[in-house]
């Protein structure tokens, strides 16, 4: 279990996070929710260990990441950023072999082991296809499934990803988080997941963190903190919340004209 106690973060004299505690298990999605600048990109780059805390623990199973090198912390987390820079002149292979960092011995050379370990990620994520072109031949949805091979090479316990919808049109988003959905319950994934969509996050997530200004305002299942007037409070915005007739879940709709949800 990933376990973040009063962690508190600062940027210069200005506070981003204060005293956020939550955990997730193997095999658990958990969703950050917020608006913009809430702090969700700031919790996952601490948590990476990006940025250092100003106070606060970060523990897997036990152990005090903080204690931990930067290598022994890369076997134990994978990352999928918000921001695609990856070498547009790298080919996918390369480009997941970079996952495989963390284990390569001094000369820099992949065993037979890392070899299988990108075959896997490259097969799992429907990529293989692609492991000779070059990444700036690839579409946003292509790369976004590349990013995500390179965290499963990687093979680690914690899977962290920051906002990994963004720019995907509904197809790619649909598919892209059903991939999430199965790795995480196939390989005992402890996933936490910065999200914009609420009704993703309602529908994907085993559970749902809101943060307001920082602050941790509410974590549970979404249809305990997917609540109409939470939400409408927090994103300044008269919401209607209905359970969705198929799932059972939470369904968000903005209030259109007349009082009535718009579908």
């Amino acid at each position: 279990m990933l376990e973040v106690q009063s962690l508190s973060v600062n940027y210069g004299s200005r506070q981003i996070l204060h005293e956020v505690s939550l955990n997730v298990a193997r095999g658990e999605i958990l969703a950050l929710i917020g608006p913009n600048g809430a702090g969700k990109t700031t919790l996952l780059k601490t948590v990476s260990g990006v940025l250092r805390p100003h106070k606060g623990s970060i523990c897997l199973d036990g152990r005090d990441l903080a204690r931990l090198s930067t290598s022994q912390r890369a076997r134990m987390m994978s990352v999928v950023p918000q921001a695609r820079r990856l070498p547009e002149t790298f080919t996918v292979w390369e480009t997941v072999l970079l996952g495989r960092t963390p284990y390569l011995g001094w000369l820099g050379r992949p065993t037979e082991q890392d070899r299988q370990h990108i075959r896997a990620a490259l097969e799992r994520t429907d990529t293989m296809e692609l492991a000779e072109r070059r990444i700036g031949e690839l579409s946003g949805g292509e790369q976004q499934r590349v990013l995500l091979a390179r965290a499963l090479a990687q093979d680690t316990p914690v899977l962290l990803m920051d906002e990994p919808t963004t720019h995907l049109d509904l197809h790619h988003q649909i598919g892209l988080l059903n991939l999430v959905k199965e790795l995480a319950q196939e390989k005992n994934l402890a996933t936490i997941m910065a999200l914009h969509d609420l009704n993703l996050a309602s529908v994907y997530a085993d559970r749902v963190a809101l943060l307001v200004n920082g602050k941790l305002d509410g974590i549970g299942a979404p249809k305990d903190v997917l609540t109409e007037a939470r939400l409408s409070e927090v994103y300044r915005l008269p919401l209607h919340v209905i359970n969705h007739p198929d799932l059972g879940v939470p369904l968000i709709l903005p209030e259109g004209q007349g009082g009535r949800p718009v579908a």
